[in-house]
C-alpha cells in the first residue's frame, strides 16, 4: 500500500497535485471548500439567505417524501473538485469527502437512528463508462466510519435518465418516473438516509424515498456533499 502511494501518490481535490504522503489535501488547501453554515431549510439544508425563514422556497411549495437533509459544503465551492471527482476519474477524492462527510455527519445519523445507508445509483450503462459510482464511495466512507451498515443494491437505477442538470424541476420529475426500482434485499428497513454528491431541487431523493416507502420504509433522510444556496 506504501509502495503503491509512492508510486501513485494521491491528488489534492483543490489544486489537483499530488498530495503530500499520507495526506488527502494539501495543508495550504485546507479551509478552501466552504462548509454550510446556519440558518438552514428545515426540510433539505439549503442555507438561508433569509434568517427569519424556516424552510427554503423550494420547499414552502414541493411536498417532499423525505423526512430532512443535510449538506456539507457549498456547491460553489467544491465544484470544481466534484468535477475532477465524478468526470475525471479522480476516484481518490471520494475517500477524503466522505471522510469529511462522516465526521460531520455522524451524531446526526446516530440522532435519527438511521438503520441503513443508500446511494444514489447510476444505471450500469452509466457505471460502465465512469468506472465508479461517486455516491458509492461517499456511502462506503459513512459506513466504514460510523459502522452502521450499507446497502448499495436495494435499490437499481432500471432507466438511464437524462442528466439532470439539462432539466427544469417539472422535466427532472417527468425524467425520473419509474427510473428506481427495489432490489432483492430481503430486509426491512424503517430508517434510512439516502447518500449522493449534490441535491438541487430534490427529484432524484423523493423519487427514491417513494421507493423505499413502497416498500415499506418510515422515514427516509439524506445526505450530500454538497448543495447550492436558497431563498
Amino acid at each position: 500500500m506504501i509502495f503503491k502511494e509512492l508510486l501513485f501518490p494521491r491528488r489534492c481535490p483543490v489544486c489537483d497535485r499530488p498530495a503530500p504522503f499520507g495526506k488527502d489535501i494539501c495543508p495550504a488547501c485546507q479551509g478552501a471548500f466552504v462548509k454550510i453554515r446556519g440558518p438552514v431549510c428545515f426540510k433539505c439544508g439549503k442555507q438561508l439567505q433569509d434568517q427569519t425563514k424556516e424552510y427554503c422556497n423550494d420547499c414552502q411549495k414541493t411536498h417532499h417524501l423525505f423526512e430532512r437533509g443535510l449538506a456539507l459544503y457549498e456547491y460553489n465551492s467544491v465544484s470544481r473538485a466534484m468535477y475532477g471527482y465524478k468526470f475525471s476519474g479522480r476516484a481518490e477524492f471520494g475517500q477524503y469527502f466522505g471522510r469529511q462527510m462522516a465526521i460531520h455527519f455522524a451524531g446526526y445519523l446516530k440522532k435519527w437512528q438511521i438503520q441503513a445507508i443508500v446511494p444514489v445509483p447510476l444505471h450500469k450503462k452509466k457505471l460502465k463508462v465512469r468506472g465508479y459510482n461517486q455516491a458509492y464511495l461517499l456511502a462506503k466512507s459513512l459506513s466504514d466510519y460510523t459502522g452502521i451498515p450499507i446497502y448499495d443494491k436495494l435499490i437499481i437505477r432500471q432507466r438511464n435518465t437524462k442528466p439532470m442538470k439539462e432539466l427544469d424541476p417539472k422535466s427532472r420529475q417527468i425524467n425520473l418516473k419509474n427510473a428506481f426500482i427495489m432490489g432483492r434485499y430481503d430486509v426491512k428497513l424503517q430508517r434510512v438516509v439516502i447518500v449522493d454528491d449534490i441535491y438541487t431541487t430534490g427529484a432524484t431523493i423523493d423519487a427514491m424515498s417513494k421507493v423505499l416507502k413502497d416498500a415499506g420504509a418510515d422515514r427516509i433522510y439524506f445526505l450530500t456533499l454538497s448543495i447550492g444556496r436558497g431563498l
